[in-house]
């Protein structure tokens, strides 16, 4: 098994996985390509015209998700299968490997952050079609356990730094979560039953850090949006902004922001440090949490 996530160019990202199937390319490029047993292990229903430029149709189950269509980029039974996705590309090859056959999923992207959500995604899509071609049942995995070991595989735990116009900086963190916003809020508020959070509160220590010395709330919208003034010596420094916005349909997307004043290198590096090691917990106990 072999996964990485790499950067072609273009804001695009390109998840490949590798996984040795059991069987040969012609059986399994059945699989690939027949809808009836496309049924049994890719997510949504599939309707496809079986040539080069050929229309391709995606229906997810119970419409919890916006129907797509593709066209097939790229036909070399039983080798190659390639089609977009919406605005993604999938492409499938299939080599042989002694008496079976080597895998290779190249899944081509906009949402770099989605990463996990996809690798974990397609891991138990391939995982079911191996067993499908077995004579099997894939058992069920803890898909939220191996969305969040590609996260720290991939590096999308860290956080960005940029220069803002003044010549201070912000930090950003943009993170996939593994539940959804009313989970994920319950979580950094703390108390259940609680008067909801308002202008002039103090913030509740799932949204902050030791290294960030927390002013009151400025602006709170739960389960949305939580946003304060940071002090250094006492006095206003900058602002600290917690967004939960819609992700890849595994859970929120967190946006968490904090912007700096010029010649406050050493609070930009404790605070990122801070911030990633804080982010990296909050993910841990919503691991723990059913939502």
């Amino acid at each position: 098994m072999k996964d990485t996530l790499s950067q072609p160019g273009g804001g695009r990202s390109a998840l490949r996985l590798e996984r040795r199937i059991a069987h040969s390319p012609e059986k399994v490029w059945q699989a690939l390509t027949d809808p009836a047993e496309l049924a049994h292990w890719f997510p949504s229903e599939v309707q496809v015209d079986l040539r080069a430029g050929g229309r391709m149709g995606f229906v997810f189950p119970g419409r919890e998700a916006p129907d797509m269509e593709g066209v097939i980029t790229e036909l070399d039974p039983p080798h190659v299968f390639a089609f977009t996705w919406g605005e993604d590309q999938l492409r499938w090859e299939l080599r042989p490997d002694g008496e079976g056959c080597l895998l290779t999923l190249t899944h081509t992207f906009g949402d770099r952050f989605g990463a996990a959500s996809f690798a974990s995604g397609w891991h138990a899509c391939i995982t079911a079609l191996a067993a499908l071609l077995d004579g099997e049942k894939a058992a069920p995995g803890d898909m939220a356990e191996l969305h969040e070991s590609y996260v720290e595989a991939f590096g999308l735990a860290e956080g960005a730094v940029e220069t803002t116009e003044d010549g201070g900086w912000r930090l950003r963190f943009e993170r996939q979560l593994v539940r959804p916003a009313e989970t994920v809020w319950q979580a950094l508020a703390g108390k259940t039953g609680a008067p909801p959070l308002i202008a002039g509160d103090p913030v509740p220590y799932g949204f902050r850090t030791d290294a960030v010395e927390a002013g009151p709330i400025t602006e709170a919208e739960a389960p949305r949006t939580l946003a304060y003034t940071w002090k250094r010596e006492g006095r206003p420094a900058g602002q600290v902004h917690w967004h939960l916005t819609e992700g890849t349909g595994h859970g929120a997307r967190l946006i968490l922001t904090q912007t700096g004043p010029p010649n406050t290198e050493a609070d930009r590096t404790a605070a990122l440090t801070s911030w990633r090691h804080h982010i990296t917990l909050l993910a841990a106990k919503l691991l723990r949490m059913r939502g």
